[in-house]
């Protein structure tokens, strides 16, 4: 593996996890996520809206 890629990968990895953060912050304060953080997660933003609470 070459240096680009590993400080890709690296990058992929930090920029996956600072979303799910930032997902997981939004939902617990009741509030909707930003689609890019949704995306970057692999979900549909549309789908997630459709997501009711109890």
């Amino acid at each position: 593996m070459t240096t680009r890629k590993t400080f890709s990968a690296i990058g992929g990895f930090f920029s996956t996890f600072g979303s799910a953060v930032a997902v997981s912050r939004a939902v617990n304060a009741g509030r909707k996520p930003h689609s890019r953080d949704l995306r970057i997660l692999g979900i549909d933003p549309a789908q997630f809206d459709t997501i009711r609470r109890f």
